[in-house]
């Protein structure tokens, strides 16, 4: 029988790079926040794309998590406009 590998997340199971993997793990956080406050706040995506300043085809791929059409600085961006703070620790 053989060993199953257990990963601590999807994207260290997708990813063989360590840099790539936090990229994505920090992408993958801030787009589950910012669709869960657009769909707390019950905004149609053409509102949302209003507020974040972006088209509505955007907010579609960001709510449908296509994650590879987000850079990390965007993100941030996105979230800012919707009133969210967002902060990084740094450990060795």
């Amino acid at each position: 029988m053989s060993e199953k590998t257990q990963f601590d997340s999807v994207w260290d199971a997708l990813e063989d790079d360590p840099v790539r993997q936090e990229n994505l793990k920090l992408r993958s956080a801030l787009m589950i926040t910012i669709s869960e406050t657009i769909k707390e706040r019950g905004l149609k995506q053409q509102d949302a794309a209003e507020l974040l300043h972006i088209s509505q085809p955007r907010v579609s791929a960001l709510l449908k998590g296509k994650i590879d059409e987000f850079r990390l600085d965007t993100l941030v961006d996105l979230a800012h406009r919707l009133g969210l703070h967002v902060s990084i620790n740094i450990a060795a």
